[in-house]
């Protein structure tokens, strides 16, 4: 690209001026949606903040720590008249019950494991909110995440977080190269301890707002409490059964276990010498099944809903090559090679796991030592 013409851009990556920009910023109430949103006011964008309410205030209340509750929509809208841009507030509740809370609770009753911010991502806000962007004639939509968007020579690229410890490219993964030409990441340069530094020197009320820890929805913290409401009969009794075939005790749902458990498996000690885990759930039957550590070991993935973010499109010409991969969000990418069988791609890990469940997501990262660049991924159906 002419040189000239890239020094005459401006932040966001276009060619006119910051005024005549306009930016939709996606804000949450918490530090990074006002930071970014407040940045962008400060170097004189036309930003629009706007807030989804996407479950009911009187629950959300009750959780403080809890992103886009009550107390973070009034933040939010404080912001946004400190810093002199508009703010709205969308009600998407039913949006958001219908394609995150449901599919979470549906996910568990299958024996599954959902991660409920990666729908999130991919449904209501990068797709739903996107869609509003585009309809108040925003050039583009920025977000508070710990994400980079690099222009490649191929266009826009997905990359790593300059903060490893806040890098979000894994809740991130399904966004597409149509979302991704839109979406600005501001903060994907930062560590989080210069956004707080920032968040006081902008003088925004949020400066000292703790980070959510919980899954927003879930105001007790206890994931149950949110199927058993939404599915009140859904949990059905049924056997604890050993991978050996032995009945060794009754369960009240499988929904109440998860792979890798060892806790509150309710068999007292009379399963012999070596602690048991759950190693597999079967909800058809309402089987869960119980074996020792070892029989956690996975080291093959079978994915379904691929988002391939890398060169080319994501077809048999990847057999055997080698990539790296999160299975967990708080893990660092390991390295692990995609395989054809039949008609379907998977993934091998060069080193065996232990508590891979269905339900849960692998994101490819591009092989090498920093796995900067990250590759998209899919929905773990099974493993071996």
């Amino acid at each position: 690209m002419d040189k000239t013409l890239e020094s005459s851009k401006n932040s966001l990556g276009f060619g006119k001026s910051e005024a005549e920009t306009r930016v939709v910023v996606a804000m949450s109430g918490g530090v990074d949606s006002s930071v970014c949103a407040a940045l962008l006011a400060r170097e004189g964008y036309d930003v629009i903040g706007v807030t989804l309410q996407l479950y009911d205030h009187g629950e959300a209340i009750k959780k403080a720590k809890a992103c886009c509750a009550g107390q973070d929509i009034y933040d939010a809208k404080r912001v946004a008249e400190d810093m002199g841009f508009p703010h709205y507030v969308l009600d998407y509740e039913s949006n958001f019950k219908e394609q995150v809370i449901e599919d979470f609770a549906d996910t568990y009753l299958k024996g599954s494991t959902p991660i409920p911010c990666v729908r999130c991502n991919q449904t209501v806000k990068f797709k739903d909110l996107l869609q509003v962007a585009r309809d108040l004639g925003a050039d583009c939509m920025a977000t508070g995440h710990y994400i980079k968007r690099i222009e490649g020579k191929n266009g826009p690229e997905l990359h790593r977080a300059y903060d490893g410890g806040k890098d979000q490219s894994y809740f991130l993964f399904a966004t597409t190269r149509d979302q991704l030409d839109f979406l600005r990441f501001p903060l994907g340069h930062m560590d989080k301890s210069e956004t707080r530094r920032l968040a006081v020197e902008l003088g925004l009320n949020v400066a000292a707002k703790p980070d959510s820890q919980d899954i927003c929805f879930v105001p007790t913290g206890k994931y149950t409490d949110v199927i058993e409401k939404i599915r009140p009969h859904a949990a059905q009794p049924g056997k604890i059964v050993h991978q050996d075939g032995t009945v060794l005790g009754e369960h009240r749902g499988v929904m109440y276990y998860t792979i890798g458990q060892r806790r509150g498996l309710g068999l007292g000690d009379d399963t012999g010498t070596d602690p048991l885990f759950v190693t597999g759930i079967d909800a058809d039957k309402g089987h869960v099944v119980v074996g020792p550590r070892s029989a956690l070991d996975r080291d093959t993935l079978w994915l379904d809903d691929i988002n391939w973010l890398g060169e080319g499109k994501f077809g048999a010409h990847l057999d055997g090559t080698n990539i790296r991969v999160k299975v967990r969000s708080t893990r660092p990418p390991a390295p692990a090679r995609l395989e054809l069988r039949g008609n379907k791609m998977v993934v091998v890990l060069n080193e065996p796991d232990i508590g891979l469940s269905p339900g849960q997501a692998c994101v490819f990262y591009e092989d090498r030592n920093d796995a900067a660049r990250t590759l998209g991924g899919g929905w773990i159906t099974q493993t071996a």
